[in-house]
């Protein structure tokens, strides 16, 4: 099953580099990353491989950055992202 998970606001520069962290991590392979201005939208989307599933990764304005694919993947990935992000003194 498809699932997506809003991981946090799409401003965030920290947690971008983290998913791109875990991502890297897993294996993933980057397919294309592209950027496009809608009206005051900006929307930035990252497609990726992972173990032979798809995985796309957007920051939207108004929306969040959320990453979609199957299911356990994307479980998998929120939880080290959530991981990493916690681990980190503020």
């Amino acid at each position: 099953m498809t699932v997506t998970v809003i991981l946090g606001p799409e401003y965030d520069q920290h947690l971008r580099v983290t998913v791109m962290e875990v991502m890297r991590e897993l294996d993933a392979s980057i397919e294309s990353r592209n950027w496009s201005v809608a009206g005051s939208q900006e929307i930035e989307t990252v497609q990726a491989q992972l173990y032979g599933n798809a995985i796309t990764i957007e920051a939207e304005t108004y929306i969040g950055l959320s990453i979609t694919g199957e299911e356990n993947m994307i479980d998998e990935i929120s939880k080290r992202v959530k991981q990493a992000t916690q681990s980190i003194p503020t």
